[in-house]
């Protein structure tokens, strides 16, 4: 029996090693590989299709397990949830990364705990921040405030301002988006909820695609083997790889274990950003960097100390929402 427990044990450490590679590593990529996909491919298409095939496929296989499907008040929840963080959220992150560096849009993201401890107070009335939390707010500011530099304030930008701000509001809708879904009445199988949200989200934003005129601008001779590769890693490494492992990291690990995604990823893109892409990696950007990474930190300790000392709280219903900071993924 020793033998036996010590092989599961083994086993169970080994799969929870490769699920932390998986959203630490793959999640923290997907911000480059953003990049290198709409350099052929038009964002919101690339990212539509990417969305509605994961979907497709995640929804099969969860057909063939005979997983019940939402009804009609489920179904509208999982639209506005998709609609919020796969077209406000990645969508809008997509668009921006024509013209903003991928380790850019990753730090911009990273910011979401801040925006979401914001709107759970002033939208859903959940309690006023507590002390942590605030310098936490103050300090994310700051580091947003010192990422955008004061030359995209005065006239001077290095990148298009309006791809910035675009791509400010991708975090605002994603934490909107986020704090929905906590109360909204969703399906009781978190995958059946993703396929839905991915496949809804990644509908509207073909139709996004269509209404901005990306059909016009698709040139299928056009687009580069590195695009397609891109687009293909997105959709299963990024969407159903390493959203897989998330879930089942939440299953088996406490959640402010999980949740140290949201300090890595940043830090992977900006590296490789750097490394690969030749994006630029001043000293401005370093310490806005740990600036932001700061504040995350902050927030989400808080956000666990306060949900600690509340009484037994009810099982956690992940969704796309908290794959957080990943809004590229």
């Amino acid at each position: 029996m020793s033998n036996s427990s010590e092989s599961t044990d083994k086993r169970e450490l080994t799969l929870t090693i490769l699920a932390f590679a998986a959203i630490y590593i793959i999640w923290g990529t997907t911000y480059l590989a953003i990049r290198i996909a709409v350099e052929t491919i038009p964002p919101f298409l690339m990212a539509g299709t990417r969305f509605v095939i994961a979907g497709l496929i995640t929804f099969a296989i969860l057909r063939a397990r005979r997983v019940a499907l939402p009804n009609r008040l489920q179904f509208r929840s999982l639209v506005i949830v998709g609609a919020f963080l796969l077209v406000g959220g990645n969508g809008l992150v997509t668009w921006s990364e024509q013209q903003v560096p991928s380790g850019m849009a990753a730090l911009v993201v990273a910011t979401v705990p801040v925006w979401m401890a914001i709107f759970d107070w002033l939208l859903f009335k959940n309690g006023k921040p507590g002390r942590q939390t605030v310098v936490g707010l103050v300090i994310g500011f700051i580091g947003i405030a010192m990422l955008i530099g004061p030359e995209q304030i005065n006239g001077q930008a290095t990148f298009d301002t309006l791809s910035l701000l675009i791509l400010i509001m991708a975090p605002i809708l994603w934490s909107m988006g986020s704090l929905y879904s906590r109360t909204a009445d969703m399906p009781d199988n978190v995958f059946m909820s993703t396929a839905l949200e991915m496949l809804a989200g990644g509908v509207l934003l073909l139709i996004a695609g269509l209404f901005t005129g990306e059909t016009t601008r698709l040139d299928f001779a056009q687009i580069s083997t590195n695009s397609l590769l891109a687009m293909f890693y997105l959709t299963i490494a990024g969407s159903i790889i390493a959203f897989t492992a998330y879930i089942w990291l939440l299953k088996r690990v406490p959640a402010a274990r999980v949740a140290t995604y949201t300090y890595v990823n940043p830090v992977i893109a900006v590296f490789l950003g750097w490394l690969i892409l030749s994006e630029p990696l001043s000293p401005q950007i370093v310490v806005a960097a740990v600036i932001i990474v700061l504040a995350v930190v902050l927030i989400t300790t808080q956000k666990t100390k306060r949900e600690a000392a509340q009484i037994e709280p009810s099982p956690i219903r992940p969704t796309m929402a908290e794959e957080t900071p990943t809004i590229g993924d």
